[in-house]
This record gives structure tokens, C-alpha cells and sequence, in this order.
């Protein structure tokens, strides 16, 4: 029996321009490491995301994003296995970024004032130094940006800044994620416009009436809205669409 779909073509186009979006992203997302890496000499970057929301012993770090190569993997495991359980609770009680001297002359560089923005991690067998910035963005998007070396040169100013930018870091993979979850439905300009408008402060009959429409059809497009976007309510709607990058 032969199938007809004449909507193949256009599901593959739009599968394919999905697929180059997320390329792009990712490749401005590694842009912005390796620009990060470079400010401190480091040689390598690493992403790891928190994983298992139940009981502790479900948790774990994975890494989602890095440059080590071939040896990502072995990397990957040879760090989590070394201080796995010392970065998942320093990530439960503090955001003072962690570093720690690899072997022989492998070291993260000291000036008097870093004990007030890290914490240190005891020397381990590993063939590098490294830093990891800790962010904390509620139930997910939690985790560590993670550069790793021979001799990471820092200052206090210097951690300071990349602690904000792991951040913005963690926020656009979590902004990505959520954008890869939503329905294939998008929201359309009429429920972008009222959310807008609900953003920034106007109700329901304040829409209406900037918009020519009814009090019902609005509450109609934010209702779909909130739906769209997996949300119990308006406010917990507009600042998912502020996240995804639907409004400002």
C-alpha cells in the first residue's frame, strides 16, 4: 500500500531549519566559552548540568557542552568521580565558584583576596587545574561552568564577571531546552501582543482597548497563551515568554 504525505517536504524543512537553529545556538554558545576560556588562559571548557530532581542519591552532574575533544567522556567521568559529590553540595549551599590545583606544576593562580569569592577544593589526582562557576536557576538549569588547565591565570574582578556570564550561560541552555519542549504549535501574534501588554502591566480591558478587541478575546489569547507555554497562570506565562525570548 502506498502512503501519500504532501506535507513531507515542508515537515522537512522545518525539521531542517530547526536543526540549523540549534547548530547556531550552539555554535554562539561555544563562541562565547572559548572567548571566556581565553580571558584566563584555560585550555578546555565544560558545561555540566544537574540531573535527577528526586532523592540526592538520583543526582548527578553531566556534562552537555564542552571543547576536550575525543576525551570528553574519560574527562567527564575522571572529574565528576574526583569532586562529583563535593560540587553537588557545594551547589546545595553556596555559589562561590571552586577551584582547584591539579598535579605537579598544574595550579590556579592566587591573590590574597580570593578567599572571599571561591572555595578551594582539596588537591586531587588530576592532570589539571580548573575553576567551576556554580549557577542556580530553581528546579532546573542548575550546574557548573567548568574551565580546566595548566596555569589559569584570575583576579577577583575577573571571577566576578565570568560568574555573571555562566550565568547568562546557563539561562540560554535552559531557554533552549524549554523552547525544544514546547508544542509545535507557536504562539501567534495576537497572544505575543496581549502577553506584552500583560508584561508590562496593562489588564485585561486595558488590552482590549489598545487593541480593539473584546475583554473575552483577549482573556481568550492569554488563556491559549498560558497554555502554549505549560503555565499554571498569566504571570508565571509572561515570564516563561521572557525567557524564550517572546517578548521583553
Amino acid at each position: 500500500m502506498t502512503y501519500f504525505l504532501p506535507n513531507a517536504r515542508t515537515g522537512d524543512e522545518k525539521s531542517g531549519r530547526q536543526q540549523a537553529a540549534r547548530a547556531s545556538r550552539a555554535a554562539t554558545l561555544v563562541a562565547r566559552l572559548q572567548a571566556m576560556q581565553k580571558q584566563i588562559n584555560a585550555k578546555h571548557f565544560a558545561v555540566l548540568r544537574l540531573n535527577g530532581n528526586g532523592l540526592p542519591a538520583s543526582r548527578k552532574l553531566t556534562c552537555v557542552l564542552d571543547n576536550w575533544g575525543a576525551a570528553t567522556e574519560s574527562m567527564a567521568h575522571e572529574l565528576v568521580q574526583a569532586y562529583g559529590d563535593e560540587l553537588l553540595q557545594h551547589l546545595e549551599v553556596s555559589l562561590l565558584p571552586v577551584m582547584w590545583n591539579g598535579t605537579g606544576e598544574q595550579q590556579v593562580a592566587e591573590t590574597p583576596d580570593f578567599g572571599r569569592f571561591t572555595h578551594r577544593l582539596a588537591a586531587r589526582l588530576l592532570p589539571y587545574s580548573g575553576i567551576a562557576l556554580p549557577v542556580r536557576l530553581g528546579a532546573q538549569g542548575n550546574g557548573y561552568i567548568v574551565f580546566t588547565g595548566s596555569y589559569i591565570d584570575l583576579s577577583s574582578e575577573v571571577i566576578i564577571d565570568l560568574h555573571g556570564r555562566s550565568c547568562q550561560i546557563m539561562t540560554d541552555l535552559l531557554a533552549a531546552d524549554e523552547r525544544r519542549m514546547l508544542p509545535a504549535e507557536s504562539l501567534s501574534d495576537r497572544e505575543i501582543g496581549c502577553l506584552q501588554m500583560a508584561g508590562d502591566g496593562y489588564i485585561s480591558e486595558e488590552i482590549a482597548e489598545k487593541m480593539g478587541l473584546s475583554v473575552h478575546t483577549v482573556n481568550a489569547y492569554l488563556g491559549a497563551a498560558t497554555t502554549k507555554l505549560d503555565s499554571v497562570n498569566r504571570i508565571q506565562a509572561i515570564a516563561k515568554a521572557i525567557r524564550l525570548g517572546y517578548i521583553s
